[in-house]
């Protein structure tokens, strides 16, 4: 692990959505934090020796699911899958299907496998699938000022976590679309192996790209200032990891944006950046790293 150590910088931006802003001064603790990603190959060993059974793999509950035909209440996960041409981009379903069977191990769906993608970020990881991997390894998931102090790599006030431009002489710092989307991508199309690009200023790779990452804190529509009087975090129905009507749960931010960040739909990969995402819900965009107390 990296040690970071304490400081105060400025959080947020107010350059590019409103749920980042507003920018203000948070103090951080000397922490450290792995330099990659948790990989398929990482996961693989905490599940072969724990047995542990990630969300994506269990039997949905019918009470939660009132209505609902019993033959779509099964395991599966939110897989992405490109269109075949320009589409609305205000509706995600254009582009986001439910698949039965997909998992962490099977990332596309029963027939797909990770045995050739041992060291990509694994996904389809809930935020209790992160959380259990985390305290199996002696560790803890990120809080948002963490991830994003560790993010930025020292840069003060830079976009980016390598500076001020999206792609310097036009090429890539991070994983990202690269083309139109939903359906032309001249990037990797995918994830990246872990540490397939250069680190930011502390030496850690893939803090913006590749895959969205798991953080502690509860999403709220705004940056909550220490100084501020508490937001709700709020609900939401989760129509993304099951069946639509299913149980309202609480939402976790995202940080660093993912492989399917491009900057005509989702400026996100950036040090910033925030999503909320249903604590229940892998994806297949959706990965985590650890940090510990120095």
């Amino acid at each position: 692990m990296v040690l970071i150590g304490g400081g105060a910088f400025l959080m947020g931006s107010d350059e590019f959505y409103p749920d980042e802003g507003p920018v203000h001064e948070r103090v951080v603790a000397p922490f450290r934090i792995d330099p990659y990603a948790v990989t398929n190959a990482d996961y693989a060993r905490f599940v072969d020796e724990t047995g542990y059974v990630t969300v994506a793999e269990r039997s949905l509950d019918p009470a939660d699911f009132p209505g609902a035909d019993p033959a779509d209440l099964v395991p599966g996960a939110m897989v992405f899958t490109p269109t075949s041409g320009p589409v609305d981009l205000s509706d995600w379903r254009g582009w986001w299907r439910w698949e039965p069977g997909a998992f962490w191990r099977r990332p596309f769906g029963p027939d797909s496998s990770i045995d050739d993608r041992l060291t990509h970020p694994v996904v389809h990881v809930a935020f209790e699938d992160a959380e259990a991997y985390a305290a199996w390894a002696g560790k803890r998931l990120p809080t948002e000022t963490e991830h994003e102090y560790a993010a930025r790599g020292g840069l003060v006030g830079a976009r980016f976590a390598w500076g001020d431009e999206a792609y310097p002489d036009g090429v890539p710092q991070a994983n990202s679309w690269i083309g139109r989307f939903p359906y032309d991508n001249r990037g990797w199309g995918g994830t990246a192996p872990v540490g397939s690009y250069a680190p930011n200023g502390y030496g850690l790779y893939d803090m913006t790209g590749n895959v969205w990452e798991w953080t502690t804190d509860f999403y709220a529509p705004r940056h909550v200032r220490p100084s501020d009087r508490p937001v709700d975090a709020g609900t939401r129905t989760n129509l993304l990891g099951s069946p639509a009507g299913g149980p309202t749960t609480a939402r976790r931010v995202l940080k660093g944006g993912s492989h399917l960040c491009s900057p005509a739909y989702c400026l996100r990969f950036r040090p910033a950046a925030r999503s909320p995402q249903s604590e229940d819900t892998g994806m297949s965009h959706v990965g985590f790293r650890c940090v510990a107390d120095a």
